[in-house]
């Protein structure tokens, strides 16, 4: 035996060489915050995994690698030229994010050189259903899409550091303590209610399936509060596995893609008669002969209407109506109402790839730009900020910012009167009328609601201008009308067939979303009986 005497100096020394040799300093995983909808149903959460690891110059050219290919589940020719890409290196990654049962069972084997991490990894319970909106994470478990990537900061926790002694073989013996403990994440609740998000997201896909549509989108606000209650987009992808994911298939179409609303800006064109005061809904408009020369282009009427009030303008969306409406007021106040209830802004709600629109400004406008810009062409809007618009109707002329997170304490988020409550009266009774027998969204009745809003069909943009036989039906509503709830919005880009207009199959699918969405809200039925009888569904209904 050999005895060595020290000082209290070499003493030292000897310790702190021996910890410099065995002492290592590990990083404690932080747990990623919870998302949530807004009733605290988990969309995203964080669930304990272990990453298989190995130092290749320990295990390279092991007779056990046989063993270990059989057990990772690996051929053994991949798991060798993997070795051999990382010779000379002490560290790499075997398999990340292994169920812990069955990690532990590779690592109980106690190969020399196979280790083990302790991790977390991202899981999406409502999967497709949410997941344009939500994102997801890459391996390392940071945000890189959607909210996850939005909210990366308050969404990630903080590693903690731990030190524990290893042996000669690098193996952990034993924990010494925490240097620093791990800090997870804060919770995100979000404004939508999953109830309403999975029902959306089901008559989405039977819209699509129905209609052959390219692809599409839902979004439902609070009519009052502006928070978002349902969001879904056409195609779809599962978060959970994403292997060979078409780019496409992620985008959130409500924020993202901008198109021509079409007559859905009708109404807003309406605010800008009515402001005017040359207009009142009941003031008469001669469309005869149903069509209307501007320029070198003719716009017509699906027949020739006659004298019709300007309620009736909007009610059958009158091309030849709002064309004299636009000549005789002028593109300005019409610009102006658009630019006031938001379009061609941003919304701000800070989401990656959020559109603004494009609400164009010329120093000269050509007749058939003022005509166009007020039946809803020469613009773009994204579907979120249509309903946002459509929120002022329901609001008494209020409007109010939109907002992805549920909103706390019940109280309304500071708004802007942007038109009088009495024009926004006047334009909630002239949207209920569109879906009553004379309108064009008679498909978009709710059995035992009165509801209210407008269609909108209009020509797909190709390379080489507006193509002929591809259209994108929309239809923007409000339910009740009466005393409004919910405001939605619904996109078909391309639907296939002989019916491609937003009143035969836009409308419909608005239908079946407000139905369900006000009976998951408890909202009373405030419809009379004849229009109960007129509902969609139920004999002597619209078809």
């Amino acid at each position: 035996m050999l005895q060595v005497v020290t000082s209290d100096r070499g003493r030292e020394f000897l310790q702190d060489q021996g910890e410099m040799r065995a002492v290592r300093t590990a990083e404690i995983p932080a747990y990623r915050g919870l998302i949530t909808d807004r009733r605290g149903e988990p969309l995203a959460v964080s669930t304990p995994v272990i990453s298989i690891w190995a130092d290749p110059s320990l295990l390279g050219g092991s007779d056990r690698l046989p063993e270990l290919a059989q057990a990772l589940g690996m051929p053994l020719s991949e798991l060798d030229e993997r070795l051999a890409r990382y010779a000379g290196k002490r560290f790499m990654y075997l398999q990340r994010h292994r169920v812990p049962a069955e990690a532990r069972e590779i690592l109980a084997r106690r190969i020399p050189g196979v280790y083990g991490e302790r991790e977390y990894q991202r899981y999406y319970p409502a999967g497709e259903v949410a997941a344009q909106l939500v994102g997801f994470t890459n391996v390392d478990g940071s945000g890189i899409a959607g909210l996850e990537l939005s909210y990366e900061d308050w969404l990630r926790g903080i590693p903690g550091k731990k030190q524990y002694i290893k042996d000669l073989h690098g193996d952990a013996v034993r924990d010494i303590g925490v240097l620093e403990p791990a800090r997870p994440g804060r919770d995100l609740r979000l404004s939508i209610d999953l109830r309403l998000q999975v029902l959306q997201h089901r008559e989405l896909q039977r819209a699509v399936a129905q209609t052959g549509a390219d692809s599409g989108t839902v979004v439902t606000l609070d009519a009052h509060s502006g928070e978002v209650l349902a969001m879904v987009s056409y195609p779809v992808y599962n978060p959970n596995s994403r292997r060979n994911i078409d780019p496409g298939s992620t985008r959130n179409r409500a924020m993202t893609d901008e198109y021509e609303p079409g007559s859905t800006m009708k109404p807003l064109t309406l605010v800008a008669a009515l402001e005017s005061g040359r207009y009142t809904t009941d003031t008469v408009i001669d469309t005869s002969p149903g069509r209307i020369r501007v320029g070198r282009k003719t716009l017509p009427d699906p027949r020739n209407y006659g004298e019709i009030t300007v309620s009736r303008v909007i009610e059958k969306s009158s091309q030849v109506g709002v064309t004299k409406i636009a000549l005789d007021i002028g593109h300005e106040p019409v610009w102006k109402v658009f630019q006031r209830l938001g379009i061609g802004q941003p919304l701000g709600t800070g989401f990656p790839g959020e559109q603004s629109g494009l609400l164009p400004s010329r120093p000269r406008w050509r007749p058939i730009e003022e005509v166009t810009l007020a039946f809803g062409y020469g613009l773009t809007v994204t579907p979120l900020q249509l309903a946002r618009a459509y929120t002022v109707f329901a609001n008494g002329g209020v409007l109010r910012p939109v907002s992805l997170l549920a909103l706390d304490g019940g109280e309304l988020p500071e708004g802007q009167q942007v038109i009088s409550p009495d024009i926004a009266a006047d334009v909630l009774t002239v949207l209920e009328r569109v879906t009553g027998e004379h309108g064009t969204a008679r498909r978009a009745r709710v059995e035992g609601y009165a509801v209210g809003g407008k269609t909108g069909t209009v020509h797909q943009v190709g390379a080489q201008g507006y193509i002929d036989d591809k259209y994108r039906a929309l239809f923007a509503g409000v339910a009740p009308a009466h005393d409004p709830r919910i405001v939605t919005v619904v996109v078909l880009n391309g639907p296939k067939g002989d019916e491609y207009g937003g009143g035969a199959v836009a409308a419909p699918v608005f239908s079946r979303v407000a139905s369900g969405a006000l009976r998951l809200l408890n909202v009373v039925p405030d419809a009379p009986e004849a229009v109960v009888a007129a509902a969609p569904g139920r004999p002597g209904g619209a078809v």
